[in-house]
């Protein structure tokens, strides 16, 4: 079963959606809201799987929502679909990964297609690695994703996209391949998140997606550095070679 919210300003769009999503067995709407601040107290108290978020609504708008509740690190977001009569907003939607965005007047078969990828995306999130199951076998729970606002967007990133990470005084540097993320956070903080089964600290300042490492390397003057997939090189500090040597021999 996935469990829903509706938030929306307009009674008539709520009583609507709700009447459409009869016909979706699989939805079990568990509560309703008006205005930005109602929507961000019951998604905290429900947990809901699913939000359908309205963009206008007094207070704050849909986007505001989301960055209220992204900002808090142990609070699971809902997937969102996005329900609106505006169309300039899609792109700014998207950027942030909703589900999906539904022009008001939407069909029952265009909700239909909303919630089927909400629902794929709810069982795909569900099957846990062989990995994942490892780490919870040793009671161990890791982030799979960082949720953030870097350049105006609300961003969902999986870890697993994550090349390296670089520490800047009160900031870490998060490197994908194609995108860098400045993040107010501490390094080891950071590290307590990620599974050590694929991020490897080699250095006080730097962290590696062992995915991405090609290979480590030892110059002529004895520096040690770890080279990835793409030729960039990170340098690996004496007192954490230790680490890469143990990774290297299990």
């Amino acid at each position: 079963m996935i469990h829903a919210v509706v938030a929306d300003d307009e009674l008539l769009a709520r009583q609507k959606l709700r009447q459409l999503l009869r016909e979706e067995p699989e939805v079990d709407v568990i509560g309703e809201s008006a205005t930005a601040a109602e929507t961000i107290e019951l998604v905290r108290v429900a947990q809901p799987d699913l939000l359908f978020l309205d963009i206008r609504m007094p207070g704050m708008d849909g986007f505001d929502v989301i960055e209220a509740l992204a900002s808090e690190p142990s609070f699971t977001m809902p997937r969102v679909i996005f329900t609106t009569a505006y169309d300039s907003y899609a792109l700014r939607a998207f950027d942030i990964h909703a589900v999906d965005y539904l022009l008001k007047p939407f069909t029952l078969e265009r909700l239909h297609s909303a919630v089927e990828n909400a629902r794929q995306q709810l069982q795909g999130s569900k099957q846990p690695s062989a990995r994942e199951d490892e780490a919870k076998s040793n009671g161990d729970r890791y982030t799979q994703r960082i949720v953030f606002k870097s350049r105006g967007r609300i961003l969902f990133l999986a870890v697993s996209e994550i090349r390296w990470i670089g520490a800047e005084e009160n900031y870490v540097r998060i490197c994908t391949q194609s995108e860098t993320h400045l993040l107010r956070e501490t390094m080891s903080r950071l590290e307590e998140r990620l599974d050590p089964q694929m991020f490897l600290r080699v250095h006080r300042s730097s962290i590696v997606n062992l995915q991405f490492v090609k290979e480590v390397r030892t110059d002529a003057d004895g520096e040690c550095m770890v080279i990835l997939v793409n030729g960039q090189k990170i340098p690996m500090s004496r007192s954490y070679r230790a680490r890469i040597q143990d990774w290297l021999h299990r």
